[in-house]
């Protein structure tokens, strides 16, 4: 299939493709007599493997450790297993930051009269030296 075909089936757009491709991410397509990139059911599944992976918040070099993994028949999935349980963990963490975020925000904005005045406790919150209140 051409690219604009794969890019079809896989969802992702042909400079992302490209891009993978340029990266060594992917396994490379064969080449028409045209030179055309023809791209098989491998690299359709190697690129579903990436996009699906980016989407829960591998990144490129996660996905490449997918990627190695996926093409090797010996794997164990317990080691595929641990690399997911290290993303959860990352994930959770970025979770608790988002989420204390969110209250120093709330705290900061129910502080605030958001009236005409000048006095306001979001920006004095932000930019003074101590640790905005909580």
């Amino acid at each position: 299939m051409n690219i604009s075909e794969v890019a079809a089936k896989t969802g992702l757009n042909t400079k992302t493709i490209r891009f993978y491709e340029e990266k060594g991410v992917i396994t490379p397509p064969s080449r028409a007599s045209n030179g055309y990139r023809r791209y098989g059911d491998r690299q359709q599944n190697e690129l579903l493997l990436i996009r699906r992976a980016r989407l829960v918040g591998f990144s490129l070099d996660e996905c490449r450790e997918l990627l190695a993994f996926s093409r090797d028949p010996a794997r164990r999935s317990a080691d595929v297993k641990a690399k997911a349980e290290q993303k959860l963990a990352e994930i959770d963490g970025k979770i608790q930051e988002l989420l204390e975020m969110k209250a120093t925000l709330t705290t900061l904005t129910e502080q605030c009269p958001g009236d005409s005045g000048a006095q306001c406790p979001i920006i004095e919150g932000l930019c003074c030296a101590s640790e905005p209140a909580r």
